[in-house]
Parts: C-alpha cells; structure tokens; sequence
C-alpha cells in the first residue's frame, strides 16, 4: 500500500473513499490526534456514537490483558455498521501491539487474531492505527506495509498544510485564531515545523486570557519570513519545482542578499549539477546565466525579476535529481 500525507488522506476521508487500514506514525501528537479524529467525518454525525469507536492499547502489553484487548479491537473491528455504510475504530498507541512480548500463548493467539485482521479487514470498516515510533524492521510493520496506508505526520507540503497546522495547534491549546491570522502565521514560517511550533508558542503566551488570537497579535510577535536553509533555492530547482523555488528567492531578497550572491548560487548550480542532471540543458543554461549577468551589470530590468526568469528556465522540465549533500 502506498505511503501518503496527511493532506491526501484528508482528501480521501473528504471524498468518502478511505482505505480499510490506516497507520498514523510521527511524533507529532497534534497533528497525529487531529488527522485521527477527522476520520469521524466519514459517518453522520448523529450515528456517531453508534459506529466510531477509540480504543487506548497503551496498557494492552502482555497475557490476558493483550488477549482481552485484541479481541475487543477484532470485535470492533467486525462489528456491521448501525444504519450507515462503514463504521471507524481509532487504535491509540498500537505500537504496544507493533512489538509485543510473547510470554504466553494467549499473546500468542491475540496477536494471531490481529495479523490476520491485517490482511483480511473489514470492508465496511475503516480501522485507524495511531502509533509514534514502530520497529520498521518488525513482522507486524511489513504486514501493515503490505495492507495498510502509512501516513507519517510532522511534514508539511505546503502552506494550505501549515495553515491548517497553526490552526490545529491553537485548538489544542484550548484558544481560537482568526483565519487571516492563522494564514499570516503560515506565510511568515512556511513549512518549517520547528519555527511553525514557537511561533504559535509565543503567541499563545502573548495573548494569554485572550479569547481568539487576531492578526495584529500576529504581527506583533511572529517576525517576517526568514530564510531557513540557504540552499532551498537550488534544491528546488534541482527538483523542478518552479514556485518553491521562486518563494525561496523571495525570502533571500528580503532578507536582504544581494543578486550577484544569487546568481553566483545559480552559476555553481549549473556548473557542478548540470551536467549528471541535465547533460542535454547544460548549454541552454549556461547560456541564460550570462544574459542574466549582462542584464543585471547594464541594469536592463528589475534584478528580482531578471533573475525569476533565470529560476522558471532552469526548472523547465521538471528536472528530478537525487540530493547527494
């Protein structure tokens, strides 16, 4: 079964189409807890409490104990839908069932009971596994692999997923956020959740007592967009992908660095990438670099939009390269 994020199993959940199996990993429990809970959407909500069940397997670690439980997740599990077309059963903290001590055959045969609910589940039930950390080399994992969708929380796509981050965030805490904000908030950090985390952090603190978080809070503590890696622009373009590229340029020129550095970047860019890159390009390349260059030194347009134009030419294609530093 594929690997997906969490914005394309937000899709599925929003299309009514959702796989049987779901294996929520990350150590993001936010972001892990929201995407969980949002499965509920898949039923009415007024037959909610008929057909959505969260079960805790925290405390399900070895014996009668892990027997008992296991067979109440099956049981769950199997259970007909009540008066709509699925039901959802959540399984929190499944890693204690991931790796297991074996220390009686009824572990043994709970843990039978679970691998064959694996690879055969329930078609009229979506059953959702939230775990932090799990042996990726384990029996259980492979299984999961084989017949589950692996979503791995703590990486964001794009802004949409960093907006709907600070927003979830701020939920969790207890407090609201207007959406210009919560907006404004995603723009100035991007998709850097470490920087996303403290800057919702020290705006919860700022507006403590406050009941909903507005822009101008924002404002006041959430510095502007910085740049966070100083060869994102370049990474970017070895990957195609134009208007990451081009945001990444944005934030070097506002954060103030001048275009000859720019394109410096660019022409070591072309000169050591290139050629294993896009041996067929190399030319064409080159060639656009020393017309940006003569651009820039007579002053025959804006250097911002002078070198924007380098930038889409160089990821024409689409160009996909494996990062080796």
């Amino acid at each position: 079964m594929p690997l997906l994020t969490a914005a394309a199993v937000r899709k599925q959940i929003q299309s009514g189409t959702p796989e049987p199996i779901y294996l929520i990993l990350g150590e993001d429990e936010v972001e892990k807890s929201g995407l969980a809970a949002e499965f509920a959407e898949l039923v009415d909500e007024g037959l909610r409490a008929f057909n959505v069940e969260r079960i805790h397997a925290g405390d399900l670690t070895t014996g009668d104990r892990l027997a008992d439980g296991v067979a109440g997740i099956v049981a769950a599990a199997r259970t007909l839908p009540m008066m709509v077309p699925r039901r959802v059963v959540t399984v929190l903290q499944v890693e204690t069932l991931l790796a297991p001590k074996r220390e009686s055959e009824a572990a043994t045969r709970a843990l039978a009971q679970f691998e064959e609910l694996i690879a055969r589940p329930e078609p009229q039930t979506t059953l959702v596994l939230v775990a932090t950390s799990v042996d990726k080399r384990g029996r259980m994992f492979k299984l999961l692999q084989k017949h589950a969708v692996v979503v791995e929380c703590g990486a964001l796509e794009d802004l949409a997923d960093a907006e709907r981050w600070v927003r979830t965030r701020v939920a969790a805490a207890g407090a609201a956020i207007e959406p210009a904000a919560a907006r404004l908030v995603a723009q100035r950090a991007g998709v850097d959740v470490k920087r996303l985390r403290a800057d919702v952090d020290r705006l919860l603190l700022y507006t403590l007592g406050q009941k909903q978080i507005a822009i101008d809070d924002v404002r006041e503590v959430v510095g502007p967009a910085a740049l966070q890696d100083d060869w994102a622009m370049t990474n970017a373009i070895e990957a195609g992908q134009a208007a990451e590229a081009l945001r990444q340029l944005a934030l070097m020129f506002d954060s103030g660095a001048p275009a000859e550095k720019i394109l410096g970047q660019l022409g070591w860019l072309v000169r050591t990438k290139f050629p294993a890159l896009a041996a067929a390009d190399v030319r064409p390349a080159i060639e656009a670099l020393f017309r940006t260059d003569l651009d820039l030194k007579r002053s025959a347009g804006d250097p911002r939009v002078l070198i924007e134009r380098l930038i889409v030419e160089l990821c024409a294609g689409k160009r996909v390269a494996a990062r080796r530093w």
